[in-house]
């Protein structure tokens, strides 16, 4: 297992070979780099994010960019569109054209093994952005937010809103969480299901369809097209003389597919209303549904801050400097336990998205008309 000192170590070495100390610290002409302070001023740094088909992938995309290059790196963005081979050969074409260091947000997390050691044998530090890269020893460090906080804010939110800890119910529930190849998914549903449950055991929270095992509740890509075509199946199956009460949703984009199959079913009247919904990532379209009183609620979270942590790290790597972490624990890939900075995620609904959105300039009011 490859130390993070062996690894800082081995990308100064590397560098040191193929620039020049420069004591002023200026770029050189040329697309040519110069060693300054023991960082590489003028360095290339790969990004490879998942899909454009999402929103929030768009925003991390742009938002690394930005403050790499404020930072004086230069920058190389690749979107791979949930094609977990494409993103493979994308990362190699970094590879070989000699970037100081990785961003990677994996499509598929465990296929990334041997392009990461290509990384390796190269002296390219590697970053897992958002979602860890799984069983290689080839990750240096993961920048993400606190990802079973994620779940607790969705669970805690349906309890709140049903009013269960104040002995009200029983309530209809359906469950749904994210793709079964992101890391991530586990953490999110892991985290509500450590709220949920408890009302489940009691029967309170009642899960008409049956399917409460993570294995029976996962949408492929974070897909909402999928997820409305199951939430239509279980309502077609299981809800001809019932209403749901509330829905786990784990992201914005399928609680848009989970919003569309309700609405087909007559949902959104005053004789049926929308159950609550939860979300992610507060995403333009669904805090504009919030708004609307459909989807009930998102949880924000600020992927300016999460771009700045990763751009932070690279730039610490390369000058020969420990990135800040506040995890050493918590995220074991299969390999190694990966040194984490996690953010703290907010949940936002219709009461305050105006303070959290609009007032911390995430959006203007202008946008969310």
């Amino acid at each position: 297992m490859r130390t993070r000192r062996a690894a800082i170590a081995a990308v100064a070495g590397a560098a040191s070979l193929a620039l020049t100390l420069s004591a002023c610290g200026q770029s050189g002409e040329g697309g040519s780099e110069e060693k300054a302070g023991g960082s590489t001023k003028g360095a290339t740094i790969g990004i490879a994010m998942p899909t454009k088909s999402s929103e929030r992938w768009i925003s991390d995309g742009k938002n690394v960019v930005a403050d790499l290059e404020a930072k004086g790196y230069k920058t190389k963005l690749v979107y791979g569109e949930d094609k977990p081979e494409q993103q493979v050969s994308q990362i190699e074409n970094l590879i070989a054209q000699d970037v100081k260091a990785l961003i990677i947000a994996a499509i598929d997390n465990k296929s990334l093994d041997n392009v990461l050691q290509q990384a390796k044998d190269a002296n390219i530090p590697v970053i897992s952005y958002d979602r860890l890269i799984l069983n290689s020893p080839n990750v240096d460090y993961y920048a993400s937010f606190d990802n079973s906080k994620v779940g607790e804010l969705q669970a805690n939110y349906i309890v709140e809103k049903l009013g269960l800890k104040s002995g009200k119910g029983p309530f209809n529930i359906e469950l749904f969480a994210g793709s079964n190849d992101d890391n991530n998914t586990k953490y999110f549903f892991n985290g509500a299901m450590s709220v949920l449950q408890p009302y489940i055991d009691s029967k309170k929270l009642v899960v008409q369809s049956g399917q409460t095992a993570i294995t029976q509740v996962t949408t492929l890509r974070w897909d909402g097209a999928t997820a409305q075509r199951r939430m239509d199946d279980i309502l077609s199956k299981t809800y001809t003389n019932k209403k749901v009460d509330a829905v786990l949703s784990p992201y914005d984009g399928i609680s848009i597919g989970i919003l569309s199959a309700l609405k087909s079913d007559g949902y959104g009247t005053k004789s049926k209303p929308l159950p609550v919904l939860t979300g992610q990532d507060a995403e333009l379209a669904s805090v504009k549904s919030i708004i609307a009183g459909e989807q009930t609620q998102t949880v924000y979270k600020d992927l300016r801050e999460l771009a700045k942590v990763a751009s932070n790290m690279v730039d610490a790597v390369l000058n020969d400097k420990k990135p800040e972490v506040n995890d050493t624990k918590s995220y074991d890939n299969g390999n190694k336990v990966v040194p984490s900075y996690l953010l703290q995620p907010v949940s936002v609904d219709k009461a305050n998205y105006e303070e959290v959105l609009v007032k911390g300039g995430y959006y203007t009011a202008d946008q969310l008309k």
